[in-house]
């Protein structure tokens, strides 16, 4: 998969937002916090797990997913999230 397919879905970027800041959830805390159905969830929480950005753990039937420490491209992708989040500071006075 590409870098435009990982971006250009809001769907994903709502996931890597929220385990970003969250941490670790399961898949129905996930489906609460975007708003959408299930099944939609696990797929695109499947693409970034193929993909090496996500990871999962399991309790039982409990699926709990996390950014992928040791993934090249979940860090990137946490800089990048980390670094929009900070404030624009504007040098110089310049617009």
């Amino acid at each position: 998969m590409d870098v435009e397919d990982i971006f250009c879905s809001r769907v994903r970027m709502k996931i890597l937002k929220t385990l970003a800041q969250m941490g670790e959830l399961n898949v129905s805390e996930i489906t609460h916090k975007l708003g959408v159905n299930y099944q939609t969830t696990i797929r695109h929480l499947d693409k970034l797990e193929a993909e090496n950005i996500l990871q999962h753990k399991k309790f039982g039937r409990i699926r709990l997913y996390k950014l992928n420490g040791h993934s090249p491209k979940a860090r990137a992708i946490q800089t990048l999230l980390n670094a929009w989040k900070e404030p624009d500071v504007q040098s110089g006075g310049e617009p």
